[in-house]
């Protein structure tokens, strides 16, 4: 049986009150105005409205609906919602609250498709109303809910694993460096021309792209810090492009990003998903030199203002880039290569324990897609 949204909950869309109704002091309702609020599973408050025009329950299910749409929240308390999220209050006599959850997060492919406008996509109640979900009985529900929940819990869990291991990482480095920014073991400082060079990708032409051959490179595989095998495109095999292979244990760079925002300057260390790779435009391989070791460079520029330095310099009103010249002009401390290596060695048996709970993470991730395929469709 299917059901339509509007047939098992109370849709609220939000709007936005009069801005002098805004306030950080406590003053109303906690005001939340979009999915920038959300937090994993409950919104935070940032600001209040004391004259709210909608509002939504405690436990209401909060979802987005401007782009990104699709994105959920509880909320855990009486708030004022935004033009940016809608509240839906649940019939719990037909429909369990954490079913109709598991529900809706699959169906964020399908709201987004939905969205209009040009430069914010949304969509509207009519759309959210229409939207329709398999309801089974409510008992079969809750067993479908509390399955996914564990689930869920153990995909946090590993990835919880994960940023505990990186945070052990970077405590690590500032217990043998110091805060890299402040230098307070006053490590020598030298500009990076002395110890790398960079090499800038190929503008491949996206009419060339094939389903198989050497996988292209782009900054939404390598952004995030580690290679992410999404949206892959491939390159047959050319001579003549030799010079832009990369291959596992090299570090690439993003260079191009939005202004103002933290998505670019990041550097991954390919691993040996692949036996090679072709690197795209807007993107760069630092070939290091033997005085810097690739590790302690990579960690070192997750520091937030040594990134800073390359990314606060802003040349666009959009798009923001990072030429060559302001990566080999950067200066960094540079400690006894010994001690780089020391740092290495650590790195790389934490990465031996990451890549066993990667490997769980993606198995419980691939479980979840098929139930979530099962239950939901």
């Amino acid at each position: 049986m299917m059901a339509r949204l509007e047939e098992i909950c109370a849709i609220n869309m939000g709007q936005s009150p009069d801005s002098s109704t805004y306030n950080e002091d406590g003053n109303g309702l906690p005001f939340f105005q979009g999915n920038a609020d959300f937090g994993e599973i409950y919104p935070a408050v940032r600001m209040w409205c004391s004259e709210p025009t909608k509002i939504a329950r405690e436990k209401d299910i909060l979802i987005s609906v401007r782009a990104p749409i699709g994105a959920l929240n509880i909320a855990n308390c009486e708030c004022c919602i935004g033009r940016g999220l809608a509240a839906l209050t649940v019939n719990e006599d037909i429909c369990a609250q954490e079913y109709l959850w598991h529900a809706l997060s699959g169906k964020v492919d399908e709201l987004n498709s939905k969205g209009t406008g040009s430069t914010f996509k949304a969509i509207n109640k009519k759309t959210l109303s229409e939207t329709e979900i398999p309801l089974p009985p409510i008992d079969e529900q809750r067993k479908i809910a509390a399955i996914l929940d564990k689930v869920s819990d153990l995909i946090a869990k590993r990835q919880q694993q994960l940023d505990k291991l990186d945070e052990a990482v970077k405590a690590r480095f500032v217990e043998i460096f110091g805060e890299p920014d402040e230098n307070p073991k006053h490590w020598q400082e030298d500009e990076l021309s002395h110890h790398l060079k960079v090499i800038g990708g190929y503008a491949f032409k996206s009419d060339g792209f094939t389903d198989e051959g050497i996988p292209v490179l782009r900054i939404g595989n390598i952004n995030s810090g580690h290679f992410l095998p999404v949206n892959m495109v491939y390159w047959p095999d050319d001579l003549a492009l030799a010079r832009y292979k990369v291959f596992p244990g090299d570090l690439v760079m993003s260079l191009t990003g939005t202004v103002g925002k933290d998505d670019y300057g990041n550097v991954c260390i390919l691993g040996a998903d692949y036996d090679e790779y072709y690197l795209n435009q807007r993107n760069a391989k630092l070939s290091i030199e033997k005085s810097l070791n690739k590790c302690y460079f990579s960690e070192l520029l997750k520091f937030p203002r040594i990134k800073k330095r390359l990314t606060g310099i802003s040349r666009g009103i959009r798009q923001a880039n990072i030429s060559n010249k302001d990566i080999l002009t950067l200066r960094v401390p540079m400690p006894p290569i010994e001690l780089q290596e020391q740092f290495a060695a650590f790195v790389e048996q934490t990465e031996k324990t990451k890549i066993i709970i990667s490997h769980s993470l993606e198995k419980l991730e691939t479980l979840k897609k098929a139930l979530m395929q099962e239950y939901f469709g």
